[in-house]
């Protein structure tokens, strides 16, 4: 099944966190934060505004991205446990 999102959503893969700290210290799954970096893996063709321009979103497929810990809407395709968010919902673009 292939997904594609509408208007100014992108649909993100989450970048998991180290198990480890710089230290070396373990971190149990008790106490892991779920991590707020992915990776966009597709982008809606952005929203329209009144004239009916469409305006395009800032973010790509493949770009790095940091986003609120609540943001989005889990969703599962092909197996796989991704996330669908707006683009006001991305913090910023890891460089």
């Amino acid at each position: 099944m292939t997904f594609r999102p509408l208007h100014d959503r992108v649909l993100v893969r989450r970048i998991e966190a180290e198990e480890k700290t710089a230290g070396g210290i373990i971190i149990p799954d008790a106490a892991k934060e779920k991590p707020s970096e992915g990776e966009v893996i597709a982008a809606g063709e952005g929203t329209r505004d009144e004239d009916g321009d469409r305006i395009a979103l800032d973010v790509k497929v493949g770009d790095k991205i940091l986003f609120g810990k609540w943001s989005g809407t889990e969703v599962k395709i092909n197996g796989e446990d991704l996330i669908i968010m707006k683009e006001s919902d991305i913090l910023g673009i890891l460089g």
